[in-house]
């Protein structure tokens, strides 16, 4: 038996959560967990049954030492060493049920117990704590001293009930402005920060123990016959095999699935107790399954730096604490959310790749735009923001500054002695009235964000902690992007409006951009969230609405170019020439 409870003493670690960012990210979350969770169950029907042993193997099979229906005995002990042989113990005995039907669904095979944990000095201090759980025939003892005890009828694992988590970060910000109200608490946090730093150079990473307030002891429903010494590599792991007859024990689960961080309970030296709910209970092969399988995906992203930690748990919570019906919505729409975002990405790669004339469109635009995604760029650099993340607004940042490339002229300056970009406006720009209304409209929209730009960096300074001046600018910077950054459309809506036409407009790429903005509607009533964030989700729709009825009100222009470069009537006059050659082909028929 000591084998057996030797089999479950690794500690098992719990994804850190990570710093709030004000950039959300639940929606991409949401997408990616579900389409993998689809994905899961696509493979699961690998694990419901064994593959078939290769010829050159051997045919004899392992099978259950257990039937279905057997009524058990259990007892769970808890212990802070990981090897456990007091079971006289009445004071390591904390829980103890009769007469549980293996594998059977019904009032008495689920068990539960809820108690006190009274942890000692050496818990406090980091200690650890051992769950020790065993199960047997009805009338048999689990202790192999006992001699009553038969090998066959008992069965035993080890789990940790304490975990180890990294230390989270030291908050480094502070108020830049040393208000007296916070000068107390800055000057902690500047203390801590300079230990922490002290600390940092000698060891990596500090960790703290949690307690686990939630122990589920799964039985798993699994009498499948495996080849000998060719279980499945998912399920070998946790067969428990007796050594005489090479059959194996029931699989015993400690399920901690929907156990997320925010529920654990720190251990430290002024807790003198702690809460214990205890469960146990059957659980089917294919969920025992998928809930390792999803683990383990969690595990690969987060190893391959494209899930952050704590992700995962934002993603269990949603099924945790969401409604099924707006789950299956939110899946539906999520999709087409992607497929739309995708569409107008291309769209707008193939409309500014074939233009070639700037005529009614706006150059600085274009220009600001680039700046408003470095600024997002550098901000999610400065908040240690995963690498995927990183990448994807990396390449915004050269798509943006090649549309850059397409509007205007760049030109290297060798006159120097450190070469210069020179930008120069393109003739189709700078020799008609788009680039008047252009600098017009921008003239005064500037004035309108610079006011609120500084307003807000004003409110951010003297209320908010930053860790730096340079986060600060950026912080301040980022927030009015996102706030105020729908201005930066007005001008092309002005540029419209003063040439009471829109045929130069990318209509495809914005077509599936107002489609996305609806779905952003949708979530706004959906997703819960400030009323302030609700409120500023339809100021976009305000400015397609606009574009659509300039679209409405202006006709077609047939003498201005379209994004190609190229106006109505040419379309026009090589329609007429297909015309004519047609009608002459037929002539020829005719006469021959």
């Amino acid at each position: 038996m000591e084998s057996a409870a030797e089999g479950g003493g690794a500690v098992a670690g719990r994804p850190q959560q990570r710093q709030p960012q004000q950039q959300q990210q639940g929606l991409g979350q949401m997408v990616t967990g579900i389409i993998r969770v689809a994905v899961f169950w696509y493979f699961i029907s690998k694990f419901i049954g064994p593959k078939r042993p290769p010829p050159n193997q051997s045919t004899h099979q392992i099978s259950n030492l257990f039937h279905k229906g057997e009524t058990l005995d259990m007892w769970l002990y808890l212990s802070e060493q990981e090897k456990f042989n007091d079971f006289g113990s009445e004071k390591a005995l904390f829980w103890h049920e009769t007469n549980i039907p293996y594998a059977v669904w019904n009032a008495g095979s689920t068990r539960t117990l809820s108690l006190k944990y009274y942890p000692s000095e050496a818990v406090k201090n980091n200690g650890s704590v051992f769950a020790h759980v065993y199960f047997a025939r009805s009338g048999y003892p689990p202790d192999p001293r006992d001699p009553e005890y038969q090998p066959l009828a008992a069965f035993g694992w080890t789990h940790p009930v304490v975990a180890y988590l990294k230390k989270s970060k030291n908050d480094k910000r502070k108020s830049l402005l040393g208000n007296s109200e916070d000068s107390v608490d800055d000057k902690k946090t500047s203390e801590e920060f300079k230990d922490a730093q002290v600390d940092e150079k000698d060891v990596p990473f500090e960790f703290i123990s949690y307690w686990k307030p939630n122990i589920t002891i799964n039985l798993v429903d699994d009498f499948s016959r495996y080849p000998q010494n060719a279980a499945p590599p998912n399920i070998a792991p946790y067969l428990n095999i007796e050594p005489s007859t090479g059959n194996y024990y029931p699989t015993i689960f400690f399920n901690d699935f929907w156990l997320l961080r925010d529920k654990l309970i720190a251990i430290n030296e002024t807790v003198n107790e702690l809460p214990l709910n205890l469960e146990v209970s059957p659980i089917s092969m294919t969920k025992w399954q998928l809930f390792l399988q999803i683990d383990q995906s969690f595990q690969i992203h987060r190893s391959y730096g494209s899930m952050l930690e704590g992700e995962a748990d934002e993603l269990k919570r949603v099924f945790l604490e969401g409604n099924p019906f707006l789950l299956a919505v939110t899946m539906v729409v999520s999709v087409l959310h992607s497929v739309f975002d995708f569409l107008a990405f291309k769209n707008d790669i193939q409309f500014w790749n074939k233009n070639k004339s700037m005529e009614g469109l706006s150059a600085k635009s274009v220009v600001v735009n680039f700046f408003c995604q470095l600024i997002v760029f550098l901000y999610l650099f400065d908040n240690e923001t995963s690498w995927m993340i990183l990448a994807s607004s990396g390449i915004g940042c050269c798509i943006e500054f090649w549309k850059i490339g397409k509007a205007m002229h760049i030109e290297f300056d060798r006159s120097g002695m450190i070469p210069k970009l020179k930008f120069r406006d393109r003739d189709s720009y700078a020799k008609n009235r788009t680039k008047e209304y252009d600098d017009l409209a921008m003239k005064y929209l500037t004035y309108v964000l610079l006011f609120l730009a500084v307003c807000f960096s004003i409110y951010s300074l003297k209320y908010e902690r930053h860790k730096s001046w340079y986060s600060w600018i950026l912080s301040s910077l980022t927030s009015c992007v996102y706030m105020f950054g729908f201005i930066m459309m007005c001008p092309q809506l002005f540029i419209n409006y003063k040439l009471k036409s829109v045929a130069h407009l990318p209509w495809r790429q914005m077509t599936y951009k107002f489609l996305n903005t609806i779905i952003d509607d949708l979530f706004a009533f959906v997703i819960k969230m400030p009323m302030l964030h609700r409120l500023s989700v339809f100021r976009d729709d305000v400015i397609f609405l606009i574009y659509l009825y300039q679209r409405w009100t202006y006709p077609v222009d047939k003498k201005r170019v379209n994004e190609f470069g190229f106006g109505g009537e040419d379309d026009q006059h090589s329609g007429d020439k297909k015309q004519l050659i047609e009608q002459q082909q037929e002539e020829e028929k005719k006469t021959n």
